[in-house]
């Protein structure tokens, strides 16, 4: 495939670190958009995040020789552009232009093939398996955290739905509890209206860190769902570590103490099922600590291993710190090294979480990675807003 021109504008700015559109139009006159959000909680490994004015200046550097090749797949393209960069964190170009510019190159690939894009990617990375298998879905639908001005230091409250029902009845099911779970809310702290955090999760000041798990509980037994619904935190912990200590419900504790809180959250809760990021990212020794202590519960990576093939190979081997990993294109920078961090992740026997990121678009690649990769599990946020779209593409290639 021959590239016309490639452009990018800021589509989202926030805290100066800009959400960005690029655009790579074809030789044919065909444009095809990806759309990048920086993330707000992002761990110290990642490919490095650009602010606009830098991405507008990578964009001119990239666009005199991207017109004089002619790229066969998505490999041979990322390699054009991991070479264009040259540094070891991708701070040249910056890790989210060149995944915009992935993504972009990705979708116009499989126009040209007539495939939809889970598919181009299946056929270039994933060939044996995959393809077929619905995901759970992990749903945020309380924030906290860096995602929320309230008291809650966990970030991220999921309920996770089954792959069990067909995709359409999977979030209608979603759907339903938001808004039960909306209504109980507002009941409980006598409001109108609540506030919605950054991945569209209710927002309010809570008892502790548990009484929001306390409450999807009750609701998912209430509502009679406890076949098809479950709970998973994010706690992302790296943002609560202060000094060699975490800062957590108003207390200092060490790895030890914070893990036999997670411990009293699992014997709580029987619908608990994951926590992911429960330490800071070289935390090990916590880590560890939670995998034996809970080897039936899945422990995922994010911080920890950042979608990097090498990091999830080094810090996840035989499980035990992680066994599962989160997959965001945009901490590694390119849709194939992204694809590389899924399958050395199923090599080891890790489960792999497909992840949006904060600072929503209305991009829906990451359902597509998903399916192509036959992913366990699908992070999408809560069922509103722009995040719609997400759901809505989820329904359509899951059916």
């Amino acid at each position: 495939m021959k590239i016309k021109s490639l452009e990018t504008r800021a589509i989202f700015d926030s805290r100066g670190e800009s959400t960005i559109e690029v655009a790579l139009e074809a030789k044919n006159g065909s444009v095809y958009r990806a759309q990048v959000p920086s993330g707000k909680s992002r761990g110290s490994n990642e490919a490095a995040v650009l602010s606009f004015p830098r991405v507008k200046k990578a964009e001119k550097t990239l666009r005199r020789s991207i017109s004089k090749g002619d790229f066969k797949s998505i490999q041979q393209f990322d390699r054009f552009l991991i070479k264009a960069d040259s540094t070891a964190n991708k701070s040249k170009l910056g890790g989210n232009f060149m995944v915009g510019s992935s993504i972009a190159f990705t979708k116009a690939l499989a126009a040209e093939h007539k495939e939809e894009v889970w598919q181009t990617v299946h056929n270039e990375f994933f060939k044996r398996g995959s393809g077929e298998k619905r995901p759970f879905v992990f749903s945020n639908l309380i924030n906290g955290g860096e995602h929320a001005n309230n008291n809650l230091d966990i970030q991220e409250y999921m309920v996770v739905v089954s792959n069990k029902y067909p995709s359409e009845k999977g979030v209608s099911l979603l759907i339903r509890f938001y808004k039960e779970l909306g209504e109980f809310l507002r009941r409980k702290f006598h409001a109108p209206f609540l506030a919605i955090g950054d991945e569209g999760g209710y927002s309010a000041d809570f008892e502790n860190n548990f009484e929001p798990i306390g409450i999807l509980g009750y609701l998912i037994k209430r509502l009679k769902m406890s076949d098809q619904l479950l709970i998973a935190l994010d706690a992302a912990a790296s943002n609560f570590y202060h000094q060699g200590k975490y800062i957590f419900d108003g207390r200092r504790m060490s790895s030890d103490g914070l893990g036999l809180v997670y411990d009293e959250y699992f014997d709580n809760s029987t619908a608990l099922v994951s926590i992911e990021d429960p330490f800071a990212e070289e935390d090990y020794y916590g880590f560890a600590l939670l995998r034996t202590a809970r080897p039936d519960r899945m422990v995922a990576g994010d911080d920890l291993t950042v979608t990097n093939p090498r990091l999830i190979a080094e810090r996840t081997a035989a499980g035990l710190l992680a066994n599962a990993v989160i997959i965001k294109p945009n901490q590694v920078g390119t849709v194939s090294e992204a694809c590389e961090a899924i399958k050395v992740a199923h090599a080891n026997g890790l489960k792999c979480i497909v992840s949006h990121r904060s600072g929503e678009t209305e991009d829906a690649f990451v359902i597509h990675l998903a399916k192509a990769a036959g992913a366990f599990g699908l992070k999408i946020g809560a069922p509103a807003r722009e995040r719609m779209i997400k759901f809505n593409e989820f329904t359509r290639i899951y059916n």
